[in-house]
């Protein structure tokens, strides 16, 4: 047989799956709330109070200034390269240098890996309020259940992440509706929040607590990674980043006057539960009402991290800068199963090696390392006027910034590394 008469029997053969895009503005919402919320709060408040004390709310204020100008840098660049694994094709884009990119992809991954393990032993912290087991052993159980939760279909392991955002976030409003409600005199001393001086002990405590308090915000840049997944990218992510950010900054900088103001920074110093106490204080509730909700709020963030990691590595590997075989869809989910297999392999390595705030502040270089190279990125490719057309062709159009705002956001992720050292 010729080569010319096979050519119609290969022409027939089936196209490999793709990923799909199926996801609403309000599931990517959902999505970086889950995330955000899930992985910070309801860990680190305790470790934040104790390094900044009083000042607990102003290092998440701080952290949120930062994370604003990042914020609409990816938005941006979102809006330009609406692909999986966004930061690698950013910064490739951005500078000309796949290995560059690749090397951000890889520091994604680590990022997410990194963090699904902090959030993992947190899950642990809780749960052990229940079952009297190792934490280790209680985060390995936790990482593996979440694990096949995030190979299921986005829309399911998405939904099934929105459900639990909405009990985590109704928890925190609980906490804050309960803590100013109680004693109304606290509204009054929200000035004490902020320091009145220049001290560089208490502006050094303010930093430090800022780096922890940054992971707390760490969730919205894991939109862009499942932008192929996305319906109306264009529109849908910029806006998604917007609100999951303002959203996630009035609940924070309040959950934690809350825990400053009514519970005190020495109470929650070394608590392995912070939520729980403070929901025990300042709420009639039984404590287990805020452990189960927390409980549901780390596992939230375990899924929907594993859930990026994975797309990073599908997006890397599509590209040709991973084995092929990351890249693989499975015909029935439409997920990179195995790649997400491998992801919550290295989530369950960490999760048993290492300890919470170490792998918190890990995660927050290691991020705050990726913006200021999406930050450059943007700035260059606004020097050199490239960009301006997404992967399909099509003119961009839609949310965009001003070359000063990455500028910006570059010196301000350097400078709360530094600040946080």
């Amino acid at each position: 047989m010729s080569e010319t008469s096979r050519m119609p029997e290969l022409a027939t053969l089936p196209p490999e799956p793709g990923l799909n895009r199926s996801l609403t503005l309000m599931a990517v919402v959902l999505y970086g709330l889950g995330v955000t919320i899930g992985a910070g709060i309801y860990v680190l408040i305790g470790a934040t109070a104790a390094r900044a004390g009083l000042y607990a709310p102003t290092a998440f204020l701080i952290s949120a200034f930062v994370m604003a100008f990042s914020a609409a840098s990816y938005a941006a660049m979102a809006v330009r390269y609406p692909v999986s694994g966004g930061e690698a094709v950013f910064v490739d884009q951005g500078f000309g240098r796949p290995v560059l990119g690749l090397i951000v992809g890889l520091l994604i991954m680590t990022s997410g890996l990194v963090s699904a393990a902090t959030i993992s032993l947190g899950a642990a912290g809780y749960i052990g309020q229940f079952v009297p087991m190792s934490p280790k052993v209680l985060a390995g159980i936790v990482v593996i259940g979440m694990g096949i939760v995030a190979a299921l279909s986005v829309n399911l392991s998405v939904g099934i992440a929105g459900a639990l955002t909405v009990v985590e976030v109704g928890g925190l409003l609980i906490v804050i509706t309960a803590g100013f409600g109680g004693e109304p005199e606290t509204i009054t001393r929200l000035p004490e929040l902020v320091p009145h001086s220049l001290d560089g002990a208490v502006w050094g405590g303010i930093f430090a607590a800022g780096l922890l308090a940054f992971f707390a915000f760490i969730g919205f840049e894991d939109m862009v990674n499942i932008a192929e997944e996305v319906e109306r990218p264009e529109r849908n992510l910029p806006l998604a980043i917007f609100v999951t950010l303002g959203l996630a900054t009035l609940i924070y900088f309040l959950v934690a006057a809350v825990a400053v103001l009514r519970v005190g920074p020495a109470a929650l110093e070394g608590e392995a539960a912070p939520l729980a106490l403070i929901f025990s204080r300042v709420t009639p509730f039984p404590i287990w009402v805020m452990t189960v909700i927390a409980i549901i709020a780390t596992l939230n963030g375990v899924i929907i991290q594993i859930i990026m990691a994975a797309r990073v590595a599908f997006g890397l590997a599509s590209r040709g800068r991973l084995p092929r075989l990351l890249a693989k869809v499975h015909p029935r989910t439409r997920t990179p199963v195995t790649a997400t297999v491998i992801m919550t392999a290295l989530v369950l390595g960490l999760a048993v090696s290492f300890d919470l705030t170490g792998l918190a502040e890990m995660t927050s270089r290691v991020t705050l390392l990726v913006f200021v190279l999406v930050n450059l990125a943007l700035v260059r490719i606004k020097l050199k006027g490239i960009g301006s057309e997404n992967r399909e062709g099509e003119a961009a159009g839609g949310f965009d910034v001003p070359i000063w705002v990455p500028a910006i956001g570059a010196v301000l992720s350097i400078f709360l590394m530094i600040g946080g050292t």
